[in-house]
């Protein structure tokens, strides 16, 4: 049995592809095919099925999945402590992004860490279907760590480092009959037409979770996945939204105005999974962020 049989079946389990896992290690298709063969010609059993539309493991590919990630991560931790020694780290980063993150310079942010450890491969995903598809690809184990909005009750299977909150203001276009007001309590937006991101973006959650304490109806007739984009919606006169002050601050055509009544706080987190030691570059990104952060 090899580290790189095992590496390759952790990418197939996870991936429930052998195309996917072959993308995602940078190698051809035989050669996973082949090492996973090889694999379970050593153990004497079938460890997945590959009888039906997506790659599943069998009972015996199960119970390895668990020991092979053990003994991948020990691996793992063997190479960072020799690196460590000798002045560097390597390896991959996986990380996972959400669509709009100004309110922290990610980039600044990951340049620096570069600058730092420039043997460690950088690769970011951001999720279409926000902080939840991005907390389902952590738990998978396709991230390494991943920057989420999650307000309210944790998720199972991760742990939230809390980087930094921003409120969500109401944005109307200058001109709507609102634009005029310094606050407005949230039992008054009843009825209105809102543009928002879809359901399980972090500011999605936060502003439905904000009108059903309230008990006030909400109707969403515009979804975007960029809320970097959502201010240009306003301004065209296609709705009113509730958007984090980071991206609105300074913003033309618009009238920004505190909603009260509601809680309406957005946080931004670094997940990681509950079930897995981070590695030595993993723990460098949270050290250099809370370190920018705080």
């Amino acid at each position: 049995m090899e580290l790189r049989q095992l590496e390759y079946f952790v990418a197939v389990a996870e991936e429930q592809s052998f195309t996917r896992a072959a993308t995602r290690l940078f190698v051809v298709q035989s050669a996973v095919s082949a090492a996973v063969k090889a694999l379970e010609r050593d153990l004497g059993a079938a460890l997945l099925d590959r009888n039906s539309k997506r790659v599943l493991l069998t009972d015996a590919g199960a119970a390895l999945l668990p020991r092979a990630r053990f003994a991948l991560d020990a691996a793992r931790d063997a190479r960072d402590a020799v690196a460590e020694v000798r002045g560097g780290l390597s390896g991959t980063l996986r990380i996972g992004t959400l669509t709009s993150i100004r309110i922290i310079d990610l980039p600044a942010v990951l340049g620096e860490f570069h600058r730092r450890h420039p043997g460690v491969l950088l690769r970011t995903m951001a999720a279409p279907s926000g902080s939840i598809g991005l907390i389902e690809a952590l738990t998978d184990h396709r991230l390494d760590l991943a920057f989420v909005s999650l307000p309210g009750v944790r998720p199972p299977g991760v742990r939230l480092i809390e980087l930094t909150r921003s409120v969500l203001d109401l944005v109307v276009p200058e001109g709507h009959p609102l634009a005029h007001h310094h606050g407005i309590d949230i039992t008054d937006l009843a009825g209105l037409d809102f543009i928002d991101s879809p359901v399980g973006y972090g500011n999605r959650s936060v502003t439905d979770r904000a009108f059903a304490a309230a008990g006030v109806p909400r109707r969403v007739t515009i979804e975007i996945a960029d809320i970097g984009t959502g201010v240009a919606h306003v301004r065209h006169g296609l709705g009113i939204t509730l958007l984090p002050r980071f991206v609105v601050a300074g913003e033309p055509g618009i009238s920004v105005i505190p909603v009260t009544g509601a809680d309406l706080e957005w946080p931004l987190s670094l997940a990681i999974s509950d079930d897995r030691t981070p590695g030595a570059a993993t723990r460098a990104l949270i050290t250099l962020l809370t370190e920018t952060t705080t």
